[in-house]
């Protein structure tokens, strides 16, 4: 799948009943959102994005990654990523790091489990 980055990592990646995806970024033309609620959402939204070429949503996400460049946007975020996933919502990790790639204020990276065929 493509990704805006070009940096060389593949987005997502089928495991069998996996699907893993790789770090998101607010990325949205080429360029970050601007405001860091809008960059949560288009975070989400990428991630939403990469799950859907595999037939997947984020209902499927089972565990998520967060790094955050600043805890003190931790309600925003939290806010923002509890409007985004369904209940239950999956297992979490949030971290403060002290720089993204490309400046990003937000990544979340994500494993989702598929539905066993039936």
């Amino acid at each position: 799948m493509a990704h805006p980055t070009g940096l060389p990592y593949t987005p997502s990646v089928d495991a069998g009943g996996w699907v893993v995806v790789s770090g998101q970024l607010g990325m949205r033309g080429g360029s970050l959102v601007e405001d860091f609620a809008g960059e949560v959402d288009q975070v989400l939204a990428n991630l939403a994005g990469q799950l859907a070429g595999h037939g997947l949503g984020l209902e499927h996400v089972v565990k998520t990654t967060c790094f955050l460049t600043d805890l003190d946007q931790f309600a925003t975020f939290n806010e923002r990523y509890a409007a985004a996933f369904p209940e239950p919502r999956p297992a979490r990790s949030a971290v403060q790091v002290a720089r993204l790639p490309l400046d990003g204020r937000v990544e979340i990276e994500a494993w989702a489990r598929k539905p066993d065929p039936s």
